[in-house]
């Protein structure tokens, strides 16, 4: 059985969604990322990146949420388009969220809600950067059914799991400004496979408080600076 190493995070909830997609049987081990287990020796043995989520399957470790995506995909010879023009599409979009959208929507939540003080010149660079790639996406979904073309991908599943969460980013206006984006989410949340990740979501428990012991644990190079 397929071992999940598993926090409720957009790039975890992306993979879980496939897991799903695929019906395949999977052990979640959770790695709560407040406590600092992520930087456990026996969690680090499997990624030494100290970041979740990863899978141990078999005797083949996959870490990064993208490389899972497409281990799996290759793997099980699913959710990956056959024509070669809509792979590449496929190819290309996915690492547009994982380049573009993922790494400026973390930022822009860390400096809009976790920085230990207010700067005004990041939290705008990240906001703005967020807003155009989703207004990069939001063209594409203008044309067509799904980021690959007309066939359901994991380039779809790795917007997902950001896009679940822009509300971090955009507040109660949530996706509003981009209709071909929320056109695809509503249709996303009627898929059950996104509903059993969420309901995984739901059964598992972390750590929510930031206090000085998880700021320790999730932005260690603070601590070094201070020191």
């Amino acid at each position: 059985m397929l071992d999940f190493y598993f926090h409720a995070t957009p790039n975890s909830m992306k993979v879980a969604v496939l897991l799903h997609e695929l019906a395949l049987p999977f052990s979640v081990k959770p790695v709560d990322i407040f406590k600092g287990e992520q930087h456990l020796p026996g969690f680090r043995a499997i990624n030494a990146n100290g970041k979740v989520p990863a899978i141990v399957d078999g005797d083949t470790i996959v870490f990064d949420s993208h490389a899972i995506l497409l281990y799996l995909a290759d793997k099980h010879g699913a959710f990956v388009p056959t024509d070669r023009r809509d792979y590449a599409a496929m190819l290309s979009w996915l690492e547009l969220v994982a380049t573009g959208l993922s790494p400026f929507s973390g930022q822009a939540i860390h400096f809009m809600h976790y920085a230990p003080e207010h700067l005004p010149y990041a939290v705008n660079r990240y906001t703005k950067e967020v807003a155009r790639h989703y207004e990069v996406l939001d063209d594409r979904l203008g044309s067509a059914q799904y980021l690959a073309g007309e066939t359901y991908s994991i380039a779809d599943m790795a917007l997902w799991g950001w896009a679940a969460s822009a509300g971090f980013i955009f507040g109660d206006a949530g996706l509003s400004a981009y209709p071909n984006v929320q056109r695809f989410m509503t249709e996303m949340a009627s898929r059950p496979a996104v509903q059993k990740a969420l309901e995984l979501k739901a059964a598992h428990t972390f750590k929510s408080d930031l206090d000085a012991t998880s700021r320790k644990a999730m932005f260690p190079q603070n601590e070094s600076d201070a020191a």
